[in-house]
């Protein structure tokens, strides 16, 4: 990417907004700041998004080991001193339609030429009764960041796929047994994958279950499930003093409620893009985990970052178009 200088703005205006401070974010910051173009980044929550729950970080090229809020760290390090700009706050409304776009956020309004959606995916919850109570205190959806938090106890996961069948394995590392509940009568995942966990000998695989309610008072120690074939409710309470872990693996929903009015979303909620990261909408782009695709990790969601970021420069130069609009 050429370094020009095609930055008219100042103040609350920009020439791009990148809306979402994780790896496809902070990426497409770097390569957009370094190329002497005014960037504002707005995060709601924690830079580095769902990576920077992760205690570590193996599979990134030329990094050994890091966790996960560490390489974001970095990132943002870097695409701060390109001169890249970052906001603490939520992104409520898009105004897309004329030249100048505006985005709408609980610090006031910010506009720009261009807009890049980087907002993610956060973890599908399931519905039992104190999911959301005891978030946090209990109940968790990484076992990377959370596992070591149960050492010893009894551990429930929630959920029957790859996912689930892999960090229940991993999860025997700290706990004294894992239960796994499965709604269907057995895991989606490959089986070569399913019946490690299966016979693994710290690990009950129950299906045909569904978990109903989770409460406690210093963390959880009462859960009931239920076999939806024959009907049969299971209550466990643990000895006094004692408490148990929930973990839920059952997805990812896009935080994609930002562009449902300018452009597709794919059944499932995702952001439908070109592969030049383009959106339907002139000037909106999406990256990382909010789009349709394949694979979601730290690299594919950098990488889309950097492409998007190459798109946009050639959007705010005004050159033509060389790639194909996004399609359902």
């Amino acid at each position: 990417m050429q370094e020009k200088n095609h930055s008219v703005f100042s103040g609350t205006q920009y020439d791009a907004i990148i809306i979402g401070g994780g790896p496809a974010g902070l990426s497409a910051a770097i390569y957009l700041a370094r190329a002497k173009l005014h960037v504002l980044v707005i995060e709601k929550g924690t830079l580095g998004g769902q990576i920077a729950l992760t205690s570590e970080v193996k599979n990134y090229p030329g990094v050994d080991n890091i966790s996960g809020a560490a390489l974001a760290e970095t990132m943002r390090r870097q695409a701060e001193s390109f001169g890249a700009e970052f906001l603490s706050a939520e992104a409520s409304q898009l105004h897309l339609d004329t030249d100048i776009k505006t985005v709408h956020t609980t610090s006031g309004d910010y506009h720009c030429r261009a807009v890049l959606l980087a907002t993610g995916a956060r973890p599908r919850t399931v519905g039992f009764l104190g999911e959301t109570e005891y978030t946090g205190r209990g109940v968790s959806y990484c076992a990377t960041c959370d596992g070591q938090f149960f050492k010893g106890k009894e551990l429930f996961v929630v959920g029957g796929s790859y996912s689930a069948a892999e960090e229940s394995v991993f999860l025997t590392r700290f706990a004294r047994h894992v239960t796994v509940l499965i709604r269907r009568d057995d895991f989606t995942c490959a089986e070569s994958v399913a019946e490690r966990t299966k016979n693994h000998e710290k690990i009950t695989v129950l299906p045909h279950t569904v978990l109903d309610e989770v409460s406690g008072e210093n963390g959880l120690q009462y859960i009931r499930y239920h076999n939806t074939l024959t009907g049969l409710v299971t209550e466990h309470r643990t000895e006094k003093g004692d408490s148990f872990g929930v973990f839920v693996f059952a997805g990812y929903m896009p935080d994609s409620a930002l562009a449902q009015d300018h452009t597709t979303l794919d059944e499932k909620g995702y952001i439908i893009v070109s592969d030049a990261q383009e959106t339907e909408q002139a000037g909106l782009f999406a990256a990382g985990d909010v789009c349709r695709k394949r694979l979601r990790q730290v690299i594919t969601a950098a990488a889309d970052g950097a492409v998007a970021a190459a798109e946009m420069e050639t959007y705010l130069s005004g050159s033509e178009r060389k790639n194909t609009p996004a399609r359902p």
